[in-house]
């Protein structure tokens, strides 16, 4: 059996913020080396483009209306199963070193009886991994967001007697009269953090990753490494602050016909204060300094993991996943974060090194096949030899495709927001029960269904840019019926019966089952029920 995986995500990483994806000024040469062993998916979409419902995607391989986690710190119900449920039966330890935006289902958890701090409940509050060391990278001062405590003893070890060093040193600068300057505030994005660079969160998480693979052995293993960066706070520490000047900033893909007339949520999203302050230059131009530092950063800490892997004579061993949960606007199309359907935000970097010889013919490419990120979890489950579950795991594994047995396994992506908890909704006027998007792309055609509006729709092909919305003009109408048609095609598949398989319903014989067990319906006498029972005996034998 294969033995381990190695499942990294970087968050709000943009798929083309990579020289190996086209980058002309970001050189990631350690990742690039990775797609050089690997599958590079160049068409790849998250299944929502915030971090909370795209993890739990990326954990259930369901879509987020199948598993209800539809926005962050919504809980992932009690019951749905994720990768290590899938993967511990077949002996694989299945462990997290970083982020999950995990929400536990504490009521449903209460109503079952599981305690919390049982080894049952931790692994459901924790979206079924090991938790080797959680941490959602956001910790700011005040109650609701919990620390993370080892990282606080790391940094008081290293001379740091601050009460939250995450945020005071890891995210913050310092002037010369020795303020602290917070990292929130995007006009420090430019400064070097207080920490050391050894010591901030980046390169923390890889050693403790790679700790967790030392401790590991000869235990199948996978781990699931989630790195914070380049999320939020944009802030990282010399040397990489200033590495990136504005020479090397792309100019941001945006026009003002954009904003002339725009589908009613994309201009409500424009108007978000993290939207106006990307049309500020001066601001994008600091944040985009640090941003390409931070994944200069993170290239530099993968180059250190793969050397690491060699010297543990691991990397013939392993399967390497490395995504994002979603990417970044940063000022393109008038936008900041993420959360609608662009190619910024919704479209993500995926890299499959499967180190099996049944891949080696596929080393290198750059797949154009369209993917989503529910696609991970049965690839994983696929490259242990676990039984695919299609009935439950709503993703399809990319098997074919790796070892080139096929060039697709899917015509259309599927991602869906639900904008019910931003100010949009409410500046709108639409109900919470309507605050739902959900885009399809076929590989040129991008359509998007806003509940009570009229659809967005972008030819990827004449406008790859995505600059010029043709959803309200009468000439694309049976483009857009025809769209709508692959959308009511979506919406009816089976994705709430997961106690059962569709194999095992097929091979039933609903009536002669029945019969077998004393359930007599439409049989007129014993006679006739004796000659069913014989007939059917008689072709068991056969």
């Amino acid at each position: 059996m294969p033995r381990n995986v190695l499942f990294i995500m970087c968050d709000q990483l943009r798929w083309d913020y990579l020289s190996c994806t086209g980058h002309p000024h970001l050189p990631t040469p350690n990742i690039d080396r990775l797609a050089e062993k690997g599958v590079l998916f160049n068409r790849a979409y998250v299944q929502s483009p915030i971090c909370g419902p795209s993890r739990m995607s990326f954990y259930t391989g369901r879509y987020v209306s199948s598993h209800g986690s539809t926005w962050n710190n919504i809980p992932l119900k009690v019951g749905e199963m994720t990768l290590g449920d899938h993967l511990r039966p077949l002996g694989v330890r299945t462990a997290l070193v970083g982020k999950t935006h995990m929400t536990a289902d504490v009521e449903g958890m209460r109503r079952l009886g599981l305690a919390p701090d049982s080894e049952i409940g931790v692994r459901v509050a924790e979206c079924g991994f090991e938790p080797y060391e959680r941490d959602d990278g956001l910790h700011p001062d005040g109650p609701r967001y919990p620390r993370n405590p080892a990282y606080d003893q790391h940094m008081k070890q290293r001379g740091w007697p601050d009460e939250n060093p995450w945020q005071s040193v890891a995210n913050s600068a310092e002037d010369a009269d020795g303020n602290i300057l917070s990292g929130w505030f995007l006009d420090h994005a430019d400064k070097p953090a207080r920490v050391a660079e050894e010591d901030s969160e980046t390169p923390y998480t890889t050693s403790r990753a790679m700790d967790f693979i030392r401790e590991a052995g000869d235990t199948p293993w996978c781990l699931h490494l989630s790195y914070i960066k380049p999320h939020w706070p944009y802030i990282v520490p010399a040397p990489y602050h200033d590495m990136f000047g504005p020479e090397t900033h792309l100019p941001p893909v945006r026009n003002e016909a954009e904003r002339a007339d725009p589908h009613p949520v994309f201009g409500a999203f424009m108007e978000e204060r993290v939207s106006r302050a990307f049309t500020d230059e001066g601001t994008r131009t600091r944040v985009l300094t640090a941003y390409m530092g931070l994944i200069k950063q993170l290239d530099d800490q993968i180059g250190r993991l793969m050397a690491f892997l060699d010297e543990q004579r691991l990397t013939d061993d392993t399967m390497i996943v490395f995504t994002s949960d979603h990417g970044d606007y940063l000022g393109d199309h008038w936008m900041g974060e993420k959360e609608l359907f662009h190619d910024a935000s919704a479209r993500i970097p995926l890299i499959v090194v499967d180190p099996r010889p049944q891949a080696d013919a596929t080393r290198g490419l750059r797949s154009a096949a369209l993917v989503e990120a529910i696609d991970v979890v049965p690839t994983i489950l696929d490259y242990f030899g676990g039984e695919q579950v299609p009935h439950i795991i709503e993703g399809r594994s990319l098997s074919p495709i790796l070892h080139g047995q096929a060039e697709k396994v899917r015509e259309v992506a599927v991602s869906e927001y639900d904008y019910s908890m931003r100010d949009v909704r409410k500046r709108l006027g639409v109900a919470v029960k309507d605050a739902k998007l959900t885009m399809l792309f076929d590989g040129r055609w991008k359509y998007i269904f806003a509940e009570g509006f009229r659809p967005m729709l972008f030819d990827l092909e004449t406008d790859p840019d995505e600059l010029k919305d043709l959803g309200a003009d009468p000439a694309h109408a049976d483009e857009i019926a025809r769209m709508e048609r692959l959308f009511f095609d979506w919406t009816r598949r089976t994705s709430q019966r997961t106690t059962i398989s569709d194999a095992v319903i097929a091979g039933r014989n609903a009536s002669l089952g029945e019969a077998k067990v004393g359930i007599l319906i439409g049989y007129r006498n014993e006679d006739e029920l004796r000659d069913v029972l014989a007939e059917a005996a008689q072709q068991e034998k056969s």
